[in-house]
Order: structure tokens, then sequence, then C-alpha cells
């Protein structure tokens, strides 16, 4: 790489600092070994800015949950604390206590059965696939010591779960040896049943995971009636399962929205919850929580104790050195919000969700299959598909910088293709009310598009008749490769992390 030089008469650095990176790099950097020479540090910024302006914009990555704003007070924190590495608990004590507050405020959140001179059993992760692949290790350690005292096998230890569950669950299960029994979706009914979510545990089941806010739809599962169901199974059999709360998206807002709901430690079988603070607990990604009913559902061979830092420290996670500035994040809204901003903010996020389903609706070309209650999204598939396909939908709205995503259900529902938008705290009604105008936009333009093709392809056809050779037609062609497009998602797996 070469690096020219300004003939100004000023320093290197400073000339690169008022002009584009493009000027003072004349040849390309590699891309994927490390350049022998250094450059200034404003040509590196700019070039890596460059990039980055390619990316989509993530207010209007309407596919993901995650948190992409948040006021400049936390981001200053957040800059604040980010060389500050979390596992440090020794040298950043306070850090520590601000984690400490946050999982007891979270356990009260979720009615835990907390007396007034104990503390929370809980921890901060990195996201909602660590807190659940640590719940799923300590439910499996339970039942694998409770089999040998009984002297049984304990080799075969099993899940039951819907099929609409996130990939983290599988990751678990193929990560631990662990068999995931998947309740099949039907259409029309895209979360486990529980009725029948009863009927395929076992013995060697280690617990029933529910999910507070489906990936697909962003229904509730109904967490109340799987555990009256498994509290009578228990009860018949001798056995003991219990059931894990995946609230990923749902923990930060059924408290707020539905208060009356019963789904979390008022329930005497869940004996543990996770929920993502990057998602509607309103913090930058990556920060999850996992909180247990008691200590005694945490088993004490799964904590590992070091000195090495300083004192001695429990650790219960998959990683070590993690930032602390999400946990502060996460610190900074719980008392700046309180239940009462959550709360606000919540009902927002739903009147939005309600601007945006009835504006969907009124085009008359889809079906919502979303529910009023749950996370705050529209879950919507086209009426009729024999046209053009919600994947056709999904890539011309990124024209208008929408990135909504298109995909199929899962198992026995694979014949259902949606689209789908999560309502985010920065998704305001006046981007709602653009959306859809941009939706019947691109509806018109599909139309259009499909009726040019349908004579076409009758002008070929009447071509073929007198003895010319027929060819695709534009609308065989699109079909064609809609079909492609979807089998390649079919073969994907579903859900956002």
């Amino acid at each position: 790489m070469v690096l020219s030089h300004a003939s100004s008469g000023r320093d290197d650095d400073d000339a690169v600092a008022s002009t584009f990176a493009s000027r003072y790099v004349r040849e390309r950097l590699p891309r994927y070994r490390m350049p022998e020479r250094s450059i200034p540090r404003e040509a590196a910024q700019q070039i890596i800015s460059d990039e980055l302006m390619l990316d989509g914009n993530p207010r209007l990555n309407l596919a993901s949950f995650v948190t992409t704003w948040m006021e400049p007070e936390c981001d200053k924190l957040i800059m604040d604390s980010i060389n500050k590495n979390y596992v440090d608990m020794d040298e950043y004590p306070v850090t520590t206590e601000l984690q400490n507050r946050c999982v007891n405020m979270i356990a009260h959140l979720f009615n835990a059965p907390i007396k007034e001179d104990e503390t929370a059993i809980g921890v901060g992760t990195v996201g909602s696939s660590e807190a659940i692949m640590l719940a799923g290790l300590a439910f499996k350690r339970k039942w694998q010591n409770k089999r040998k005292e009984q002297g049984k096998p304990c080799d075969r230890p099993n899940i039951v779960t819907g099929a609409n569950v996130q990939v983290c669950w599988e990751k678990f299960a193929r990560y631990f040896e662990v068999e995931l029994k998947e309740v099949k979706l039907s259409e029309g009914y895209y979360v486990m049943d529980p009725v029948k979510a009863v009927e395929m545990v076992d013995e060697n089941t280690i617990c029933v995971a529910a999910i507070l806010g489906s990936t697909l739809t962003g229904e509730f599962e109904d967490v109340k009636q799987l555990n009256d169901l498994l509290t009578e199974k228990n009860k018949e059999t001798g056995w003991d399962v219990p059931i894990h709360v995946d609230a990923a998206s749902g923990g930060f807002i059924a408290p707020f929205l539905y208060p009356e709901l019963e789904w979390d430690f008022r329930l005497p079988l869940v004996k543990s919850i996770n929920v993502s603070g990057h998602k509607y607990g309103l913090v930058y990604p990556g920060v999850g929580w996992v909180i247990w009913r008691s200590k005694d559902d945490l088993p004490e061979e799964l904590i590992f104790h070091i000195n090495y830092l300083g004192t001695d420290q429990p650790t219960f996670t998959l990683n070590f050195s993690k930032g602390s500035c999400q946990i502060i994040a996460q610190y900074y809204q719980l008392i700046r919000l309180g239940f009462e901003g959550y709360r606000n903010i919540m009902e927002n996020c739903q009147e939005n969700a309600a601007i945006l389903r009835e504006g969907i609706a009124a085009t008359g070309r889809f079906d919502v299959l979303s529910k009023d209650a749950g996370v705050p999204l529209v879950a919507f598939s086209l009426r009729d598909s024999s046209r053009f396909s919600v994947f056709d939908v999904s890539e011309n709205l990124r024209r208008f910088g929408w990135i909504v995503p298109a995909y199929t259900m899962p198992a026995d529902a694979e014949h259902v293709a949606v689209l789908r938008v999560v309502v985010r705290e920065d998704f305001s009604r006046s981007l709602a009310e653009r959306l859809v105008s941009d939706v019947r936009k691109i509806l018109r333009e599909l139309d259009a598009r499909a009726t040019h093709a349908v004579r076409v392809a009758t002008a070929t056809a009447e071509q073929s008749g007198d003895g010319v050779v027929a060819k695709k037609s534009v609308l065989e062609i699109e079909r064609e490769v809609a079909a492609r497009w979807m089998n390649a998602v079919n073969k994907k797996k579903t859900g956002v992390c």
C-alpha cells in the first residue's frame, strides 16, 4: 500500500483530517490480510465509514426486535464505561452492584417469591441466547442429579417446546445433547398447544419451554393453562417436570400492558425466566437476563468461584470477559423510566402497531395473522399469491429503505408465507403511515408488472400456435425465481435474535 503526501507543508495527519481518505490511499487495502504499513487514523475512519454507508438504516430495520435508539445521556454513560470489563468485579464493585440491582428489579417485576431478607437469584448475560443456555443447563443438571439418586438412567434428556421457538433452543439442544421435542404448528394456530405439549412430556423431560412473545407472530403462549395441565400430569405420574418461560420479547411488555396475565413466578411450576434487555428492555445489543425462582433451582455445582482477580467471585456464565456498558445502560433505563415510563412506551408501541395493522388491512390485499394482544408487531400474508409473493413485496420495500422480512412458517404450516413488521419505541405513527403508503405503491407496481407479464404470455402462446417455438413468459420466469427463493428460505431457520 502506498500513501501519497500532501505538498502543502502541513503535517500529514492534519491534511488527511480535512479531506477524504481516497485522496491519500493510492492502492486498495487488502481485505483478508493485515496491511504492511500504517495509515493515518482519519483515513482509516473514513474508509470504514464509506463502507458502512452501504449498510441498512437500523431505524428502518423492521425485522429486528433489538433497540436502535437510546437517549444521549445514556449514550454518554455507555461511552464512559465502554472500557470496563464486567468480569473484574473487585476492580469495578459499583458496576457489580448495579447488575445486582437490575436482577432484583427484574425479579420483582416477574413476581419472584423473594423474602425481605433475601436477594434474587439471577445474572446478566449476552442476550437471551446465553440466558437460555444457562437455564437449560440448570434444568439438565437438576434432572440428572435426581435420576442418579433414583438409580435411573440419565442419558436421554429432552425438552418440549413449540416448533415456533427461536433458534437458540435448537442450539442448546444440539450443543448440550438434549432431545428437542417440538409441538407442530397448524394454519391459524402458530404457537405451542399446551395440551399437545403436556402429552409429549415423559420421565426424561427436563422442562417445558413456553414462549411469551412468539418470534413469528408476537403471540403469548398460554403459560397458565400449561402450568395447570402439567401440574395434573405431575400428580398422576409422580414426576416433577418444571416450566421455563422464554420471555425474550414479552418479558418487558406483559408486566406493563397485561399485569393480570399469569405467566411468571406466580405459577408454581415456573422455575426460571429469561428476558432480553436489548429488546423491549430498551437497551442496545447485547444484554439479557435470566432469573431463577429460588436458590434451589440453580445447582451449586454449576457456579464457579475464582480469586485471581483479587477476591472470591462466584460466576455462572458461558462467557468470561464482556463489557459493562450494557449493564449500566439497563440500570439507567430502569431508574430513568420507572414503571410509569415503561408502561407509556409500551402503550405507545401498541397503539402504533394498531395503526399499522389497520393500514395493512385496509389495502384489502393481506390477512393479518398477528393478534392484538402480545408483542407489538404486525404479521401479515397475501390473500392472493398467484401473481406475486410476499418475497416480492419484501424485496421491493428495500428500494424505499425499509427492511421487512418475509419468511415461511415452521412445520406443519410451511405453506404459509408472511411479512412481519416489529414496532419498536423509535417507530412512530408517521413512519407507520409512510410504510403503508409505500406498500400500496409497491402493490400497484407489482400488479402492473404482473398484468404486463400476462400480456406477454398471451402473445407468446398465440405465436407458438403458428409453429413458432414457445418461450417462457415473464410471469413463468418470475414464478420460477420466486419458487427457488422460497425454497432457499424454507431451508433457513426462522426467527430473529
